[in-house]
């Protein structure tokens, strides 16, 4: 999949479940690498560096019936929650090759 680089955060109800705005660098991913949720992974393709959207994603595309358990820091989300989800696109590839060179072209 196509290499980018994002700033998020996500929020189940008025719990917030991550936040990568918080951070100095960007989320790096391929898109389709199962790296976001499945409701987020359908959209970024759309997405052109600059673009920033707000997302409400159901349950079925977000964490599913099971749910995430709490661990190292993060809340637990109960089932079928629909996660309210703001993305940034910052890169692309093509247009950032250092991006490549952080997390490789494989």
């Amino acid at each position: 999949g196509e290499l980018c680089a994002i700033r998020f955060k996500a929020f189940v109800g008025d719990t917030k479940i991550d936040d990568i705005f918080d951070t100095p660098e960007p989320y790096y991913t391929r898109v389709g690498s199962g790296g976001m949720l499945k409701g987020v992974e359908e959209v970024i393709p759309k997405m052109r560096v600059g673009d920033r959207w707000v997302l409400t994603i159901p349950g079925k595309l977000a964490f599913g019936p099971k749910g995430r358990p709490a661990s190292a820091g993060k809340p637990r989300i109960p089932g079928d929650a629909t996660v309210v989800f703001d993305v940034e696109m910052v890169g692309l590839p093509g247009k950032e090759p250092e991006l490549i060179d952080l997390i490789g072209d494989d």
